[in-house]
């Protein structure tokens, strides 16, 4: 046993609505007498998949004495966990990546490893076609530990707030997306200290008085969390704005786009 970072479920914000568990390819959380329940320690990779699917913020990440993450343990669980356990030991198991978004290998599913077939010819074509992209991005810095809530280029700005990755998955994403917007990048997963992006959206909205949030994140469960704390910043703020949430697949194909 050794203290390592692990989820942690709050039984009194949880409702038992059960989104949190197809989150975990590991199925080491499930809804028990109502609630949901991390089942064993040791079955828990604590990269926190499931925190952008829990509508209540009933779980979190603390460090505390657990039993190291098994690998081998998950292996077993996920056997008697019938038709899912099976599919998803099948994808743990399978060296050979592939590209089927819609499925749900082991560990997290934004940490699956992926091979997308483009091919020299229909990338040159599309260069050829389009010529030298002009960068649209209007300020630096832009990853949201280091940029100032009153900085000049958020004064009454439509701002995009994007998931790390969205850039370098999304072909057109200055064109297309960044253009006319200020920009903060974060990642609802990897970054610490998120705390203080919530207030910083929160100054945006009242100080900076920004006009609207187009929140841009991969189809990965954990990017959600990113849409959770703009839905919590609106919430907080004195003043009230519009919320745009766009959803891009692995492959940067816009899945879908709708006002939340």
């Amino acid at each position: 046993m050794a203290k390592r970072k692990i989820i942690k479920i709050d039984e009194e914000k949880c409702t038992g609505c059960g989104l949190c568990v197809p989150s975990c390819a590991e199925g080491a959380i499930q809804i028990i007498d109502g609630k949901a329940k991390l089942v064993a320690d040791n079955l828990c990779d604590g990269l926190g998949a499931c925190l952008g699917d829990c509508p209540e913020d009933a779980i979190t990440i603390e460090e505390r004495d657990a039993d190291e993450f098994d690998e081998a343990a998950v292996g077993v669980h996920l056997k008697k966990d019938g038709p899912r356990g099976a599919s998803a030991q099948h994808a743990m198991a399978s060296p050979r990546p592939h590209s089927d978004h819609g499925a749900h290998g082991g560990g997290c599913p934004g940490s699956r490893m992926l091979t997308f077939d483009r091919t020299e010819s229909t990338s040159s074509k599309a260069a050829d076609a389009e010529g030298e992209v002009a960068s649209e991005l209007r300020q630096w810095p832009v990853q949201m530990h280091l940029v100032s809530p009153l900085a000049p280029y958020f004064q009454r700005a439509d701002v995009l707030l994007a998931a790390d990755c969205v850039a370098f998955s999304v072909g057109d994403f200055h064109r297309s997306y960044l253009r006319g917007k200020a920009l903060a990048i974060a990642c609802p997963k990897l970054d610490t200290g998120k705390e203080s992006y919530a207030e910083k959206l929160v100054a945006m909205i009242d100080d900076a008085e920004i006009n609207t949030f187009t929140v841009m994140v991969m189809e990965v469960p954990c990017c959600t969390g990113l849409v959770t704390l703009a839905q919590q910043a609106v919430a907080n703020a004195s003043r009230k704005i519009p919320i745009k949430k766009i959803v891009v697949s692995l492959k940067g194909e816009q899945l879908s786009e709708q006002w939340i």
